[in-house]
């Protein structure tokens, strides 16, 4: 059934409370995707990341070719925020260099030095990156996984682009009425308009950054394109912010899939665990009622540790069964 959702999507997000295996499962998906064919990219955008653990390689804010299978294969990126950051700003300071005149140059560093450490710069940085690899995967990948960071994290990176463009539509539509009465006075005056300026710049660059968080929130919300997959362990804490996850996509207008329950007790290996497949059946249940209508996969407790190709290929055929 993943497989299935996998095959007629181009965007995942694998999300769920930490510690109950997110990142396995977006590994394994990925595998199990690139051994029908499909070129996949998997991203981590939790700060704490374990994505490189998982496929036993090194990776960084590039690119890195992870496994291979006939036609398909798997990239994987652990997006670092610092360097979405730092890029920026350096875009922003080559600019401000070029347009302002030198007696302002330092007070233009001590500002960008300022912003770049304030509130929200972390997210927003985040955000920028996960548009910017939503785009230029178009033409390279059938499918984008993201292994996120918790949930809470996470609902609020997914409520960003919704928030990030109206604020920049309400920023382009002050900086129109400040041009419009600047063009006006200009012509009360008989003075001719200027030259492009910051100003006409600083205008394209919020354009583009408004159409990129436009068209991010287009593609999350289109159920067509992207869905949310729930994973969690069959606990009675996972299970409470496993549902309040499906009721905040709701309201975010994203589709939650699926829901993966992560680590199943086994029933025939002594006491202490049958009586613990017992209490999780009751976990289930309440979950079950809560998420009526999204199919749940159950997979069970493996043994060793879930890290290298091979591991992950045996968590892959448990989420296609």
């Amino acid at each position: 059934m993943l497989l299935d959702l996998a095959r007629s999507r181009r965007i995942l997000f694998v999300g769920g409370k930490g510690g109950v295996g997110k990142t396995s499962v977006a590994a394994a998906l990925a595998l199990a995707r690139a051994r029908d064919g499909a070129r996949v990219l998997v991203v981590s955008t939790d700060p704490a990341h374990s994505l490189g653990e998982a496929w036993d390689h090194r990776l960084s804010d590039a690119s890195t070719r992870v496994y291979e299978a006939g036609a398909g294969f798997v990239d994987a990126v652990e997006i670092d925020p610092q360097s979405t950051i730092d890029r920026h700003f350096a875009t922003v300071a080559d600019t401000m260099t070029r347009l302002l005149p030198d007696r302002l140059h330092q007070s233009a560093r001590d500002h960008l030095d300022q912003a770049r450490s304030a509130p929200g710069s972390h997210e927003s940085a985040v955000l920028e990156r996960i548009a910017q690899l939503i785009e230029s995967s178009a033409d390279t990948h059938d499918l984008v996984i993201f292994d996120t960071a918790p949930s809470g994290h996470t609902l609020r990176l997914l409520a960003l682009p919704q928030q990030l463009t109206g604020w920049t539509e309400t920023l382009l539509a002050s900086r129109d009425r400040s041009e419009r009465f600047a063009a006006a006075a200009r012509s009360v005056v008989g003075t001719k308009d200027p030259e492009p300026t910051a100003d006409s710049e600083l205008r394209r660059t919020l354009i583009a950054r408004r159409d990129r968080f436009a068209h991010m929130r287009t593609s999350i919300t289109d159920p067509e394109q992207t869905s949310f997959i729930v994973v969690g362990i069959a606990e009675r804490l996972p299970v409470a912010e496993s549902i309040e996850v499906v009721r905040q996509l709701d309201a975010l207008g994203i589709a939650p899939a699926a829901i993966v329950v992560n680590r199943r007790s086994p029933s025939d290996a002594g006491p202490v665990l049958a009586e613990r497949r017992e209490r999780e059946e009751e976990h289930l249940a309440v979950l079950r009622a809560a998420a009526e209508g999204i199919p749940i996969t159950q997979i069970p407790l493996l043994p060793g540790d879930l890290a290298g190709g091979d591991a992950l290929a045996a968590l892959a055929d448990q989420l296609i069964d």
